[in-house]
């Protein structure tokens, strides 16, 4: 029986990749990862690989049902180079967690986006609809846009197998949100990814896009999309100790730790971290119990546990790279001098 492989990858577009894909047939399949064999592409197309040398290779690295194919699977793959090096686009390469000590919960909030008006679904082509207030968890007609399309999606991440936890309307009309959980960094930025693909590709069938941007209302009074990261280690959810959290936390505060999580919590990101629209500046780093104004927010759960649980940095945006932002959490958290 023919089989249809799904390989997925993201290219080397600067500030913001991009997914890519392509589809192999192959015969007998069993549907394990370990026989996904190794594939090629033209790095040359995908800012990869110059045109003399382009050949980039996709190495599978996690697999899943495609629920929306016949005899499907989705293969999220790392890039090497021709070596069969990580690329340097290769931001799964960076994560230092190969016991999966690491959780991570990624809330990822995106725009259903029109493109004939270029603006969010619920937005009338000749202005705006009303202010912040009535979409947040909405339901009904005059306040939640194109639901059709996240439940579509949520039965088809769920059919794949995807950890999805939840799913919301956000704060502005046509924003919204899923919920992603795995027990290993690297899981969870894959399980972000191939959500993130087959909700593109839910779109295209509604000629409806979807916008990662941080910001893309502008300046104007309405809430940014993020992609706050929920993380924890055996440290975190066993340390019975606030001195605990509060090393940890101070790890983060660094002008250079700061600014080496910024240049990969996803572009124009100044835009979105105002101090405004529940968001710390950019300009600042902060902590708090409960705190949705902070740069981390301690959440009640973790104190109510005796100070033990897990953290919450707020500062991540939609379009950032999940493995990126996992790695240089990693990083932070075991620099804490404990």
């Amino acid at each position: 029986m023919a089989t249809k492989l799904e390989y997925i990858w993201l290219d080397g577009y600067k500030p913001t990749q991009s997914l890519r894909s392509k589809t192999k047939i192959e015969s007998d399949f069993s549907g394990k990862l370990e026989d996904c064999p190794l594939w090629s592409f033209d790095g040359s197309s995908t800012e990869q690989a110059p045109g003399g040398s382009s050949d980039c290779i996709l190495k599978p690295v996690y697999i899943c049902a495609d629920p929306q194919r016949k005899d499907a699977f989705l293969v999220m793959c790392e890039v090497l180079d021709s070596t069969g090096a990580a690329h340097e686009s290769n931001g799964r390469a960076l994560i230092q967690d190969d016991d999966n000590d690491f959780w991570f919960g990624f809330e990822q909030e995106y725009f259903l986006w029109d493109p004939k008006t270029n603006k969010p679904l619920g937005f009338p082509e000749g202005g705006y609809p009303g202010p912040q207030g009535p979409y947040y968890c909405s339901v009904g007609a005059n306040n939640a846009f194109g639901r059709e399309i996240v439940e579509e999606h949520l039965d088809v991440c769920l059919e794949a197998g995807l950890n999805v936890e939840g799913i919301n309307a956000e704060v502005a009309a046509g924003q919204w949100e899923f919920q992603i959980f795995a027990k290993g960094a690297k899981e969870a930025g894959d399980q972000i990814w191939v959500a993130r693909y087959l909700l593109e590709r839910i779109g295209e069938s509604y000629g409806v896009s979807i916008n990662w941007h941080c910001k893309p209302l502008g300046a104007l009074d309405w809430n940014g999309s993020g992609m706050h990261a929920n993380f924890s280690n055996t440290l975190l959810r066993t340390a019975a100790s606030q001195a605990t959290y509060t090393k940890i936390l101070e790890a983060f505060r660094p002008a250079e730790v700061v600014a080496e999580h910024i240049a990969v919590y996803g572009a124009d990101n100044h835009l979105r971290l105002t101090g405004k629209h529940e968001t710390a500046s950019i300009n600042d780093y902060s902590y708090g119990v409960s705190d949705r104004g902070a740069s981390i927010r301690i959440p009640l759960y973790t104190v109510q546990k005796g100070w033990s649980g897990y953290l919450e940095d707020r500062r991540p945006n939609s379009a950032a790279d999940p493995y990126k932002v996992a790695a240089v959490i990693i990083k932070t958290v075991k620099s804490a001098k404990l």
